[in-house]
């Protein structure tokens, strides 16, 4: 539940659904670019699960708690700065799907949700569960950002939305650092 959560909250103040909604706009083919901002999502976060087990079998329980930490307040932090208009990589010329699921794997690769999907399954027991629920909520904004289209997508008051997220993964960030410290 944390992954679907925190999936949605940094993807809502990310590039990538800025990204999938000028494609739709673009390939005017939004059934495709779903698919390919899922597929992007599920590469991405799979290789933070990955990164996450491998580095935190080499951690406390307590080191493990404050890497999460880490991860959301460097999230947090991360999120409060205001974003460009990505790419429209109008000069690839490799069709509808393989710019949408390059482009948007691009745009994910190393971004602050993967950070986070490696911090939740290097503490748990089903590491998988949190790539998954990164996917989903990632791709609940995605969705929502494709059937928009780019314009409708920002007027949304992304700005409040950036605030709101940054404070929220702050918050969340410090609290279990400070429970991993034990000072909670």
């Amino acid at each position: 539940m944390a992954a679907i959560v925190l999936g949605a909250i940094t993807q809502m103040s990310d590039k990538t659904p800025w990204l999938a909604a000028i494609f739709a706009d673009r390939f005017r083919r939004p059934a495709l670019v779903v698919l390919a901002a899922v597929l992007a999502l599920s590469i991405n976060y799979a290789i933070g699960v990955a990164a996450g087990r491998a580095v935190t079998a080499l951690l406390t329980p307590e080191a493990r708690l404050l890497l999460l930490a880490l991860a959301l307040v460097l999230a947090g932090v991360g999120t409060g700065f205001r974003i460009k208009r990505p790419d429209a990589l109008e000069g690839w010329r490799t069709g509808a799907a393989f710019t949408s699921i390059a482009g948007l794997a691009i745009m994910a690769f190393g971004d602050r949700m993967q950070f986070i999907v490696a911090a939740l399954a290097g503490r748990s027991t089903l590491p998988w569960a949190a790539m998954v629920g990164a996917v989903l909520g990632a791709s609940a904004v995605n969705v929502v950002a494709i059937a928009l289209g780019e314009e409708a997508w920002l007027r949304l008051p992304l700005k409040g939305v950036r605030v709101a997220a940054a404070a929220i993964l702050l918050v969340a960030g410090v609290v279990i650092g400070l429970n991993a410290l034990r000072l909670v």
